[in-house]
């Protein structure tokens, strides 16, 4: 719940961020369902940075991972990608083989130009180390 709502204030009357924005509700998920799309991220990381966010749902640490990105505040230079590992274990692989990177669950990959230059897993997913390692 939003510090707005936690002391009865309404939207109109809180002066400090939005809740959304307060709750990480402006991440832009793009969903990663065909392996189409991988040729797609290859060719916008030569021109923006793209994260792809491998996600098992019958996970916990992933869950928690998932959150944490959601409630960050989301750069505006950067495309998040969200694969659901479950449905889409296939894309995973393809991923895996792209980029060089051996599968882990959770996991992001930070793509630029083309190449992963920066892959994390499990607690160490952070999205202040993905924007440190875009810049």
């Amino acid at each position: 719940m939003c510090v707005s709502k936690q002391i009865g204030l309404s939207d109109e009357d809180w002066q400090g961020e939005p809740c959304g924005k307060q709750q990480g509700l402006l991440m832009n998920w793009i969903p990663l369902t065909t392996e189409n799309q991988l040729e797609t991220i290859k060719e916008a990381s030569e021109t923006e940075t793209v994260v792809i966010f491998k996600h098992s749902t019958r996970c916990s640490i992933s869950a928690v991972a998932k959150s944490r990105l959601d409630r960050a505040e989301t750069p505006e230079n950067m495309t998040f990608y969200y694969l659901d590992l479950i449905k889409y274990r296939k894309i995973s692989d393809e991923i895996a083989a792209a980029y060089g990177v051996e599968h882990e669950s959770p996991q992001v990959l930070l793509i630029k130009n083309g190449k992963c230059v920066y892959d994390e897993s499990h607690s160490a997913i952070a999205m202040d180390e993905l924007v440190s390692h875009a810049n």
